[in-house]
């Protein structure tokens, strides 16, 4: 069991650095750090498209992930 769960947890730890390393980065060098978190907070930027769907694979495989790793703490002794 904790083997399939290992090769499992192998396979969408790939796959979830695959997306991170796909999505856009959210700043514009220097300029983008200091006045990227004010247009964040108060603009009315959503993503759309392809951005969305990578977020949410994000957000999807990094809840799989974290599940594979608490349940393979209870099953390797």
């Amino acid at each position: 069991m904790s083997t399939v769960l290992t090769i499992i947890l192998v396979i969408v730890s790939v796959l979830l650095v695959a997306v991170i390393i796909l999505q856009p980065g959210k700043s514009n060098g220097l300029s983008g750090a200091i006045s990227g978190g004010a247009e964040q907070l108060f603009g009315k930027q959503k993503a759309r498209g392809l951005e969305l769907i990578l977020h949410r694979t994000t957000i999807v495989l990094s809840i799989i992930f974290f599940a594979l790793l608490v349940t393979l703490g209870f099953f390797v002794k």
